[in-house]
């Protein structure tokens, strides 16, 4: 091949509608697996990725930043307001009446910017059935809390249905489509291409529905403090972001779409937050998280990059067997955690602070991981 093929295909790659598609990537890696201007395709593929991605980032990100000061407003007039308890930090009590239910401008970014892509990306829409699936979920129960006026919301059974159907109809989709199924890679074996993948037959079935519906609820016990999930979860979609990017999953449109989304709603979100997610948003971004990682074949890297949604259902479990077994005693001050270190004195930014920290360097020990 002579320099002026190698360059006549450059030109093809990056001017290509489908240039950034998985299927596109692996066309032109193969094109020039042995030749000399290998390094230059696999360059200028990355970019174009790296770009739609950083577009994506921005959409959503515009998206969500200009509804937030349609949106609040209009949710101050309907009185969608959160309802804290008594029992909790006292801190806490100023919050009543904060507009929550804001996990609909999060799912609107992540939408319509989705869309933009989901032609050219196709792996894309199973992760943005369970996100919308159980952001669903989440927007039934914030309304039945907060518009019927019953605080319980959905009863446990209705939620638990529903999770196990949007879970149900994703596990159908990866048992099926052939292009995913349910291996699972094994941190520190070699990564995607020389690393070990955890084949559990039959039994990946219910470890699925485990994990996913843990990973869910993990996220929603996470949303307790002003920007708390909103800053974990968007470190844990960079790193998919990243991770998407090098291995060409096909996926970089939608990971990108929930990193700028959050990025637009924390400027809202942080303390004091102007507007809350509501379960709208967590059971929204857990489906996310879980959905991601197994597109991505991936799931038990949740250990580690979601090691805070763990300690938090962690932390309720405990706490909640602990004191039945023990007739009324405590281990923890409250649960989930965060409210323990905010009723040590820490300041609710320093718990967000910390936790977010503790995220960003799991999601650096993933990499290494991988």
């Amino acid at each position: 091949m002579g320099k002026k093929d190698v360059y006549y295909l450059r030109y093809e790659m990056l001017s290509g509608g489908s240039c950034g598609s998985a299927e596109g990537a692996e066309q032109l890696n193969f094109m020039v697996l042995s030749e000399d201007g290998m390094s230059i395709y696999i360059g200028s593929m990355r970019c174009s990725m790296v770009n739609e991605t950083i577009l994506a980032i921005i959409i959503a990100f515009a998206i969500s930043a200009a509804l937030c000061p349609v949106i609040i407003p209009f949710l101050h007039r309907l009185k969608f307001g959160q309802q804290v308890r008594d029992d909790g930090p006292q801190s806490h009590l100023k919050k009543q009446g904060t507009p929550t239910m804001g996990g609909l401008i999060i799912l609107t970014a992540i939408v319509i910017t989705s869309l933009f892509y989901i032609k050219s990306y196709p792996r894309i829409i199973p992760i943005l059935f369970v996100t919308v699936g159980f952001g669903i979920i989440g927007f039934l129960d914030d309304y039945i809390k907060i518009v019927m006026k019953r605080s319980e919301g959905l009863n446990p059974i209705q939620k638990l249905i529903g999770q196990f159907i949007i879970t149900g109809i994703f596990t159908y989709y990866l048992m099926t489509s052939g292009e995913v199924g349910t291996g699972m890679l094994i941190p520190f074996t070699g990564g995607f291409e020389n690393g070990y993948y955890l084949n559990l037959g039959w039994l990946a079935i219910p470890v699925l529905f485990f994990a996913v519906i843990g990973t869910v609820n993990g996220v929603n016990f996470t949303d307790g403090l002003d920007g708390l999930a909103s800053s974990v979860t968007l470190i844990v979609a960079v790193f998919f972001t990243v991770v998407s990017i090098g291995m060409k999953s096909g996926i970089e449109p939608i990971t990108g779409a929930v990193v700028g989304g959050l990025m637009g709603f924390l400027l809202f979100n942080v303390y004091p937050a102007k507007v809350f997610m509501g379960d709208t948003g967590s059971l929204a971004l857990g489906g996310f998280v879980a959905g991601t990682a197994y597109v991505m074949q991936m799931p038990l890297f949740i250990l580690i990059v979601g090691l805070i949604y763990l300690i938090e259902v962690l932390s309720v479990i405990i706490q909640v067997t602990y004191f039945k077994a023990t007739h009324g005693k405590r281990i923890f001050k409250m649960a989930p955690i965060h409210h323990h270190f905010e009723l040590c004195g820490w300041s609710e930014t320093r718990v967000v602070a910390v936790f977010s920290v503790i995220t960003a360097v799991m999601c650096m020990v993933a990499l290494l991981a991988l």
